[in-house]
């Protein structure tokens, strides 16, 4: 039986849908999914509204409404809003280690930077300043993982960390990708560094003269942003 949740978001999307945004969306989004032409601000909107009429009392009712909405989606805006729904600071105390693999599927069934990037930004991130050591093991596998996304996502598991960035960590992601050709890991990488130079820019800069040799002139670009 669908949960009253799940109903709720797929009435409202149908609702709020645009037949005009929709195609438009879908075609930036190079998405197989259609959507159902709602922006990101009405869906906020949304999901501001919607997720509070419904308390999810358990973990198990959490994930268990996260993947009924993510598997049985008929258009994209449903799996931003198992992201969101994820994200919300009252189940913080939900993502843990239990929640990792729900997380992970998300990631390679999604397989497309929208979705990768607000997960291991956010969710996984969240994991990894509360389970450090377990979670740190786990990023570096996925860093060298044959799924390029479960990489993307090691490699970005730390951009809102700032002074709290484990740069070994951040160094061990990136090394097993540096000779990757793949724009989304190249990308990552560069993203990655980047968002360290704000904290401490001497580091980037060195870091990418140790590694010039190596990192892609796209990575480089990215890198040295905000490294002035």
């Amino acid at each position: 039986m669908t949960h009253p949740l799940t109903r709720a978001v797929r009435e409202a999307l149908k609702s709020a849908s645009d037949s005009a945004k929709a195609p438009q969306m879908q075609a930036y989004m190079k998405s197989p999914m259609p959507f159902r032409g709602v922006s990101s601000a009405a869906q906020k909107a949304l999901w501001k509204r919607i997720f509070p009429a419904h308390p999810l009392t358990s973990r198990v009712e959490w994930q268990r409404v996260t993947l009924e909405l993510w598997r049985g989606a008929a258009f994209r805006e449903e799996r931003y809003a198992a992201i969101a729904l994820t994200d919300l600071r009252v189940y913080a105390s939900y993502r843990t280690m239990a929640s990792v693999r729900m997380f992970e599927e998300m990631i390679v069934s999604g397989a497309w930077w929208d979705v990768v990037d607000a997960i291991a930004t956010h969710q996984l991130g969240d994991i990894l300043r509360t389970d450090t050591p377990r979670m740190s093991a786990l990023m570096r596998r996925w860093a060298r993982d044959r799924d390029m996304w479960r990489r993307r996502a090691a490699l970005l598991c730390q951009i809102r960390f700032k002074q709290d960035t484990d740069l070994e960590l951040l160094y061990d992601c990136i090394e097993p990708n540096l000779d990757d050709p793949r724009f989304f890991i190249r990308k990552a990488i560069g993203w990655a560094l980047r968002q360290y130079a704000w904290v401490d820019s001497r580091e980037v800069r060195r870091y990418v003269r140790a590694h010039k040799d190596r990192l892609s002139p796209l990575s480089v670009r990215e890198a040295l942003k905000n490294a002035d």
